[in-house]
């Protein structure tokens, strides 16, 4: 026999709301009709689902069984109808970002609004932080962050590298010697990145594969790097900072990049959001507009040289995993 899955939806809007004179006003149909498809239900499964008196419904202990499977017969259908309408393609509704301080001002707003007129229908949140979020208990559709990743519940694509360089003011390299190695780092004043595990603790990899691993130390901590800008500049010590906000006082000069053979391992800047059977289009439009603007080879630091003359590199295109 085939299964009339109409009869499971009536009997949980029943059940939902409890009573018949309800869920038919809910369905659109008599309440004639709604008795007549439980009842039918009931003598196709030869158990009973609902005790009715004239004031109550009590549902019976198969009834309860049933209903959690007819829930779920409702709720895949519902699934089913958004993602045929996601893809449709229709792109509205409000959409909220995540995004790291620094790159969110220096990046991603100035890109905003190639991004809203592409898709008028569509609102943007955007909230900007540098502590770690999660993003399906404080409500967030997608965000970027620069990071190792961790949380397997999570979709993440790869987009640019980002590399990071300890850096300092020419005025302060002149006053305090030029470090050739990473040990020399110890004599120096850093400005340390204070939401890092470990700020003063810095790994290098060197020739030939050669690894040192050095603690330095400092008269400031900040929770955002761009913050410590004008100590740096004033030179009052170096800094590791990333690479898309230092390229350009590089390539100015205006800051320099130290230890020109010793790297310190690139971390990368992904867009990610919560797994899901269907990907929202409003969610979907902002991942391929992340890849045009922020993909390997297209963020606006790709290819800066530092001023050892190396180039920044491109990055993967795509990895499934998580985190910020």
């Amino acid at each position: 026999m085939q299964t009339d899955l109409n009869a499971f939806a009536i009997y949980a809007c029943v059940v939902e709301l409890g009573s018949f004179t309800a869920a038919a006003g809910a369905l659109r149909l008599s309440k004639s009709m709604v008795s007549r498809q439980v009842s039918a239900l009931e003598d196709r499964l030869g158990v009973r689902l609902l005790n009715r008196t004239t004031r109550r419904l009590g549902v019976t202990e198969a009834g309860a069984v049933v209903f959690e499977h007819a829930a779920r017969i409702v709720a895949e259908a519902e699934e089913a109808e958004r993602g045929a309408s996601n893809i449709k393609g229709a792109v509205r509704g409000k959409l909220r970002i995540n995004a790291p301080m620094s790159f969110g001002v220096r990046e991603l707003g100035p890109v905003l609004p190639r991004f809203l007129a592409r898709y008028p229908e569509l609102g943007v949140e955007l909230v900007l932080n540098d502590r770690r979020v999660d993003l399906v208990e404080e409500g967030f559709d997608v965000s970027l962050r620069i990071s190792e990743l961790a949380d397997s519940s999570l979709i993440a694509r790869q987009l640019a590298p980002v590399r990071r360089f300890v850096i300092g003011a020419p005025a302060y390299f002149k006053a305090h010697g030029m470090p050739e190695h990473p040990d020399d780092l110890k004599r120096h004043a850093f400005m340390l990145y204070s939401l890092l595990p470990r700020p003063g603790v810095l790994d290098f990899t060197g020739p030939g594969g050669r690894r040192a691993r050095v603690e330095v130390s400092g008269p400031l901590e900040c929770n955002n790097t761009e913050a410590m800008s004008a100590a740096l500049h004033a030179g009052m010590g170096l800094c590791v900072a990333p690479d898309f906000i230092c390229h350009e006082d590089l390539r100015a000069g205006r800051l320099v990049a130290v230890l020109k053979d010793w790297t310190l391992a690139p971390l990368t800047l992904h867009v990610i959001y919560p797994h899901a059977r269907h990907v929202s289009a409003k969610v979907r439009a902002f991942v391929d507009f992340a890849v045009e603007e922020f993909g390997p080879g297209r963020a606006r630091w790709a290819g800066a040289p530092d001023q050892a003359g190396r180039k920044m590199s491109g990055g993967k295109t795509a990895k499934r995993d998580s985190g910020k």
